[in-house]
Formats: structure tokens, C-alpha cells, sequence
């Protein structure tokens, strides 16, 4: 998998800067992998990947940035079935709400949006008077592959 580019910002640090936070090179590193993740990464999994590019970063620092991150409702924070225990896992706040789907046998996760969703969420906001802030939601089952006969 290639290494993320840190010097070019993303919607993280972009964010980030227009709040008025300092951006040290350690934090763009870390606003660089969580940015340009293809998958779910865990906080000892984005320290190993922002360590590659900079074997100065430490634990403190990605958990620091990661708390940031949430404060500022950037990043989700996803448990994914507890599929690993109590691990949590963090993923750029996507554009649109989406359903994960984890598959119980291989591990894999996967990502639907869908109008139904977002009419859903409508409706509880209508019916429930209740304003909508974030929404998460996964499914557990079995993918295609592990469904499959062999």
C-alpha cells in the first residue's frame, strides 16, 4: 500500500487550519494517513504508518491528534462489531452516512450508502422531531466469498 503525501492538505488539515489550529509537521503526518486510508485503520496502525515517514511520532501524539479529530467531529470513531475485541477504529467523516458491514467469518468490512438510509433518517427526524446529528450503523453477516461453497 503506498505511503500517504503529508505536505499536500486534505479536508482534515484544511479544516483544521480554518479553526485556527497549529499544525505541527507530526500532526500533518497523522492528518495525512487517517486522510488517505483505503481501509479502517486502528490507533496502532496509523502510528506504525505515520512512523514510516516519521520515525519521531509517538503514541501520545496520534492519540492527542485522533481526540482533536473527534472533538472537532472530523473522524468516526467505529468499533466494527467488535469483531476484534475492544479495538476502535477511525475513518475520515465521509460526505454521506453509510452502513458498515462486517463480515463474520473473513473480517472484512464493507461500505453501502443508500437513499433508503438517508430517507430513514429523514423520516425519524420528521416523525421523532428529533434532529439528526450522526448516524452509525453496521451490519454483521457472511460476504460472498464465505458464503460461497468451495
Amino acid at each position: 500500500m503506498p505511503l500517504p503525501q503529508t505536505e499536500a492538505p486534505g479536508r482534515l488539515q484544511a479544516a483544521l487550519t480554518a479553526r485556527g489550529v497549529r499544525l505541527t509537521h507530526q500532526r500533518r503526518t497523522i492528518l495525512g494517513v487517517v486522510e488517505n486510508a483505503s481501509q479502517h485503520l486502528d490507533a496502532a496502525q496509523i502510528l506504525r504508518q505515520a512512523r514510516r515517514l516519521d520515525p519521531g511520532i509517538d503514541r501520545v501524539t496520534v492519540y492527542r491528534t485522533l481526540k482533536l479529530l473527534k472533538r472537532y467531529g472530523l473522524i468516526d470513531e467505529l468499533d466494527l462489531m467488535h469483531m476484534q475485541g475492544e479495538k476502535h477504529y477511525y475513518e475520515r467523516r465521509p460526505q454521506r452516512d453509510h452502513i458498515h458491514m462486517a463480515c463474520l467469518r473473513c473480517g472484512n468490512i464493507f461500505e453501502f450508502e443508500s437513499d433508503l438510509f438517508d430517507r430513514l433518517k429523514r423520516e425519524i427526524e420528521r416523525d421523532c422531531r428529533f434532529h439528526i446529528v450522526v448516524s452509525r450503523l453496521e451490519v454483521g453477516g457472511y460476504c460472498t466469498q464465505c458464503r460461497s461453497p468451495e
